[in-house]
């Protein structure tokens, strides 16, 4: 994995982490939110934290296709490299 991908991951650990309470260390990249316990509210507290934190804007079609943390990872860290 990249340097520029593991912060990426990093930074969306913390935020999921944060968010629902968990340790980011636990955090599996297949998991989906709703693995890790988040409710609908909690998902889209988590898009707008990413946004925030990226400086990027994650449409609703987009963010509706968003499960699992890698699905983040993945879908932010290439809006970065455009």
């Amino acid at each position: 994995m990249t340097i520029e991908i593991r912060e990426t991951a990093d930074k969306i650990n913390a935020i999921i982490a944060e968010k629902l309470h968990i340790d980011a260390a636990n955090i599996n990249p297949q998991a989906t939110l709703l693995d890790l316990g988040a409710d609908s509210l909690d998902m889209v507290d988590i898009v707008m934290k990413v946004e925030e934190e990226f400086g990027i804007e994650i449409n609703d079609e987009d963010a509706e296709k968003l499960h699992t943390v890698q699905d983040f990872i993945s879908y932010v860290h290439n809006l970065r490299m455009k």
